[in-house]
C-alpha cells in the first residue's frame, strides 16, 4: 500500500494527495478528478488521475525473508 502522489504545479516537486492505494488497483480505478491542499505552496491543486502516481514503500528481499547468513 501506498499514498498517490501529484506533482505541486508551483513548484514541481512530490507532494500527497491523502489517498493510499496498491499500484494494481490504482492503475485498474476509473478516471477521476481530485483536489489536494499542497503542504508545500499551501494552495489548493485540482488533479487527474493520469496526472498521479502511487510511492509504494521499497521492500528489499531480505526483509521479507529475514537476513540471510553469509557462507
Amino acid at each position: 500500500m501506498g499514498m498517490i502522489m501529484v506533482n505541486c504545479p508551483q513548484t514541481g516537486r512530490a507532494i500527497p494527495t491523502g489517498i493510499k492505494s496498491d499500484r494494481e488497483t490504482f492503475l485498474r480505478s476509473i478516471v477521476f478528478f481530485g483536489n489536494t491542499r499542497c503542504p508545500i505552496c499551501e494552495a489548493n491543486h485540482n488533479w487527474f488521475a493520469r496526472e498521479a502516481w502511487v510511492d509504494e514503500p521499497f521492500v528489499r528481499t531480505s526483509d521479507v525473508l529475514g537476513a540471510i547468513p553469509s557462507c
